[in-house]
C-alpha cells in the first residue's frame, strides 16, 4: 500500500527518480529489520520525525534558490518531508498507531498525486492502491482481533485435519485460508465500490471553470495566429511537434477539406499580414446556458459537431472548422471579430474543451461561376493591396487567369490555385526574402511553405479586383481510429486563401498549396498502434474525468436517451411483426406459459434464497446433500457420546480423553461447513460415514 502510493506520486511528478529509488531501498531494508533488534526506538524515532520539520523550511528555501516554479516549491518541499517521514516510521518499532500513521501518508500521498496529474496512468495507480489498501486494512483489522481472542476460545476453529482429505487428494491449504481470499475480497469491495460511485459521479452537479489546469506554461513558440504575422511564421511553428489539440467529429465523417480554422487577416504589408482597422473591432459575445452564437444555416443536417480539446497555449484564439456557427463552453464571454475568428480568456496554464458547431457545406460550383454581383463598398478592404507592389505580379495574374480561359471570379480562383500547386515546390526552409518576399517568391524561388502560396494567391486575385483574405489555422492532423479523433500538433499548422463571393454572401475556401504541404505523416508499427491506444486513453481520461462538467452531463444523459428510446422503439417494432407472423390466441398463450414459466421461476429461487441464503441459493451446484449430511454426522457423535455418559463433553475434550482421533475429524468437518460455509466432497462424506457405522457398531447403537 505505501509503495504504491510513493509510485503515484512519482508517476505524477511529485518525485524524483533517485529519491524514489532510495526510498524503495528503505523498504526493502526495513522489511529486513522487522521484528529485530536493529529497528530504531520508538523514541529515537519521534525525535528524528520531530528535528525533520524544519527541514520542511529548508527545503522550501533551496527550491526557491535554484529557480523552481512557484507553483511547484510547496509541492516539492511537501513530497520530500512526506518521503522522509515515511522512511523513519518504516524503520522504527512500530505499533498499530505507527501503522495507521503510514496509512495516513500514503492516502495523503495519493490525494497529492491527483492534484499533480491529469493522465489517466494515475487512474492505474488509484486502482491498485484501493486495492492494495482494502487488503491492508482488512488484515490489520484481522490481526487486531486474533490478539484480543484467546487460545481456550478458538479451540473449536480449528483448520481442518489433512490426513483424510490429502489422502484423498482434495485438500488446498491456498485457497482455505483467510490470507488467500484478502485479495479477492479487496477486488469484490473495489468493484462495489466503483459501482456506488459511478452513478454519483455521473450525476452530481459540477461547478466551476471545464479547464484543466496543468503545471508549466503553454507551447512555447506558439506564432501566427496574432493580428500581426510576419512571412515565415507559420514555416517555423511547423517546425515543431508540440501537441496543439485533439479534435472529434461528433456526427459526420471526415472530410477531404477538413481544416481548423484559426485566424483571419485582411490586410498586406508587403511583408506579412496584419488585421485592418475594421477587422479589430470585437464584438462581445454571453453566453445563453453555456451556448455563444455567431451564426445561422438553413439545414440543421449540415451541421457538424466537433469535440476540441485545446492544450494551453500562448494564444487566445479557439479553433474549429469553417463556418463556425456556435461554441458551447464554460467561459464567462467570447469575442469575436467581422473575420468570424473567436478568442476567449488567455490560457497559458490551462487546458480547455468546448464544442464547436459548424456548417462546413459550401456553395455549388455552378453557382458561383454565375456569381457577377459587384462587391458592397465595405469590401474594399478585400481588395486593398501594398503601394509598392511589384508590378510583374499584376501581369503574371493576368497570365494565369488568360491561359485558363476563366471568365469569372470561381474559375480565376481555381486558375490561379492550379497553378501555384503544379509549377511551385513545397519547402519548410525561408529561401525567399529580401525587400519583397513575395516577389521573390513567385520570380526566382519559386518554392516555400503555405504562407507563401497563400499569400500569392491572395494577391494575385486582389490584383483582378477578386476579395480575399488568408486565414491561419491547421490541417487536420493525423487521425486516431482508436479514439476516434484527430491529433493536431503544431507541425499541422498551416496557412490558405478564402475568397469572397456576394450572390451567396460565402466565403468559399482554396488551396495552393502543393499536396506534399498537406499529406500527414502516417505511422505503422506496434508502436504506433500502441501510441493510438495510449491517447485514446488519455482522451476518454480528459473527456469523462477530468472535464467532466454540466456540459458532458447533458450529452450523456442525452445519448443514454437516445439508446433507450432506439431499443424501445426496435422492441415495439418486433412486436408488431410477431403479432402479424402469429395467430391472436397462438400468441396469448405463448406469453400466457412465459408468464406462468417466469412466475414458477422466481418462487422457486427466492424460496432457495431465504432457506439457505442469497450465496447459495443462487448456486445451481448441490448445497442441501453435504451440509445436512454433516450436521446429521455432528448429531449421530453426539448421542454416541450421550450413550457412554460424556454429555458435558465437547466432542475434541472427549477425543482427547477417550484417545481417538475419529471424534476430532467430524468436529472438524463439522466446523467447516457450520462455520466455514464450506461443502464436503462426496469422498469426504464417505469417510465420515464409515467412521461413524463403525462407531456405531462398537457401541451397539442403530444409525
Amino acid at each position: 500500500m505505501i509503495s504504491v502510493a510513493m509510485l503515484a506520486l512519482v508517476l505524477a511528478g511529485g518525485l524524483s527518480y533517485v529519491l524514489a529509488l532510495l526510498f524503495f531501498a528503505v523498504m526493502i531494508v526495513s522489511w529486513k529489520l522487522e521484528d529485530t533488534k536493529w529497528q530504531l526506538p520508538e523514541r529515537i524515532g519521534l525525535g528524528v520525525v520531530l528535528l525533520s520539520i524544519p527541514l520542511f523550511y529548508l527545503d522550501w528555501q533551496y527550491q526557491k534558490s535554484i529557480g523552481e516554479p512557484v507553483e511547484r516549491l510547496g509541492v516539492n518541499a511537501l513530497a520530500h518531508l512526506i518521503v522522509f517521514l515515511s522512511a523513519v516510521k518504516l524503520l522504527q518499532v512500530k505499533k498499530d498507531r505507527d501503522w495507521v500513521f503510514l496509512y495516513l501518508i500514503s492516502f495523503f500521498e495519493v490525494l497529492l498525486a491527483a492534484g499533480l496529474s491529469f493522465s489517466p496512468i494515475f487512474l492505474g495507480t488509484l486502482s491498485l492502491y484501493l486495492l492494495t489498501g482494502l487488503s491492508a486494512v482488512t488484515a490489520f483489522e484481522i490481526q487486531k482481533a486474533r490478539r484480543a481472542v484467546t487460545r481456550t476460545e478458538t479451540r473449536l476453529l480449528v483448520p481442518p485435519d489433512s490426513r483424510v482429505f490429502k489422502k484423498k487428494g482434495r485438500y488446498r491449504s491456498w485457497g482455505k485460508t483467510e490470507a488467500a481470499r484478502l485479495p479477492f475480497v479487496a477486488v469484490g469491495l473495489l468493484i462495489l465500490i466503483f459501482i456506488l460511485a459511478l452513478p454519483l459521479f455521473l450525476i452530481a452537479p459540477r461547478s466551476g471553470s471545464a479547464a484543466l489546469t496543468r503545471a508549466g506554461g503553454g507551447l512555447s513558440r506558439f506564432i501566427g495566429f496574432s493580428e500581426n504575422v510576419t512571412l515565415g511564421e507559420i514555416g517555423s511553428l511547423k517546425q515543431d511537434d508540440g501537441l496543439v489539440m485533439r479534435v472529434r467529429l461528433e456526427d459526420a465523417q471526415p472530410q477531404p477539406n477538413l481544416k481548423w480554422r484559426g485566424v483571419a487577416l485582411d490586410e498586406f504589408t508587403g511583408r506579412g499580414w496584419r488585421k485592418s482597422a475594421d477587422a479589430r473591432v470585437n464584438e462581445q459575445l454571453t453566453s445563453d446556458r453555456g451556448f455563444f452564437q455567431f451564426g445561422r444555416t438553413e439545414a440543421l443536417h449540415r451541421l457538424t459537431t466537433q469535440t476540441v480539446f485545446l492544450e494551453p497555449l500562448e494564444s487566445p484564439v479557439l479553433f474549429a472548422a469553417p463556418t463556425l456557427i456556435g461554441i458551447r463552453g464554460d467561459f464567462p464571454i467570447l469575442r469575436v471579430d467581422p473575420e468570424r475568428s473567436v478568442q476567449a480568456r488567455k490560457h497559458e496554464y490551462e487546458r480547455l474543451m468546448y464544442k464547436a458547431i459548424s456548417d462546413m457545406t459550401e456553395p455549388p460550383p455552378e453557382m458561383l461561376r454565375q456569381d457577377l454581383r459587384p462587391y458592397p463598398s465595405s469590401f474594399q478592404r478585400y481588395l486593398q493591396l501594398p503601394d509598392k507592389l511589384d508590378p510583374r505580379i499584376t501581369k503574371l495574374a493576368t497570365t494565369m487567369i488568360l491561359n485558363s480561359g476563366a471568365l469569372n471570379r470561381y474559375d480565376a480562383a481555381k486558375a490561379i490555385e492550379a497553378e501555384l500547386q503544379t509549377n511551385y515546390g513545397y519547402s519548410l526552409q525561408m529561401k525567399a526574402a529580401g525587400r519583397d518576399p513575395l516577389a521573390d517568391f513567385l520570380f526566382n524561388v519559386k518554392a516555400g511553405h503555405c504562407e507563401y502560396f497563400s499569400t500569392a494567391m491572395a494577391v494575385l486575385l486582389r490584383t483582378h479586383g477578386i476579395a480575399t483574405r488568408v486565414v491561419n489555422g491547421f490541417l487536420p492532423g493525423e487521425y486516431n481510429s482508436a479514439s476516434g479523433a484527430f491529433t493536431v500538433r503544431q507541425s499541422d499548422a498551416h496557412s490558405w486563401v478564402e475568397v469572397y463571393f456576394p450572390e451567396s454572401r460565402s466565403w468559399v475556401t482554396f488551396d495552393p498549396t502543393p499536396p506534399a504541404g498537406r499529406v500527414e505523416p502516417v505511422h505503422t508499427g506496434i508502436t504506433a498502434q500502441l501510441q493510438k491506444y495510449a491517447e485514446a486513453l488519455e482522451l476518454m481520461w480528459f473527456q469523462y474525468v477530468v472535464g467532466y462538467d454540466k456540459q458532458e452531463q447533458q450529452t450523456l444523459a442525452t445519448s443514454i436517451h437516445k439508446r433507450v428510446f432506439d431499443s424501445g422503439r426496435f422492441l415495439s417494432q418486433l412486436m408488431i411483426r410477431i403479432r402479424g407472423w402469429l395467430p391472436k390466441d397462438v400468441l396469448s398463450t405463448i406469453v400466457v406459459i412465459l408468464g406462468a414459466v417466469l412466475l414458477i421461476g422466481l418462487t422457486f429461487v427466492f424460496r432457495r434464497v431465504f432457506r439457505v441464503g442469497w450465496r447459495r441459493g443462487l448456486s445451481f451446484s448441490e448445497v442441501d446433500g453435504p451440509e445436512i449430511s454433516s450436521v446429521l454426522f455432528y448429531e449421530r457423535l453426539t448421542n454416541l457420546m450421550a450413550q457412554q455418559g460424556h454429555q458435558h463433553l465437547t466432542p475434541l475434550e472427549f477425543a482427547s480423553q477417550v484417545g481417538t482421533e475419529d471424534a476430532a475429524l467430524i468436529t472438524k468437518a463439522y466446523n467447516r461447513v457450520r462455520f466455514g460455509n464450506e461443502q464436503l466432497s462426496t469422498i469426504e462424506l464417505r469417510e465420515i460415514n464409515r467412521i461413524l457405522t463403525g462407531l456405531e457398531k462398537v457401541n451397539g447403537v442403530s444409525n
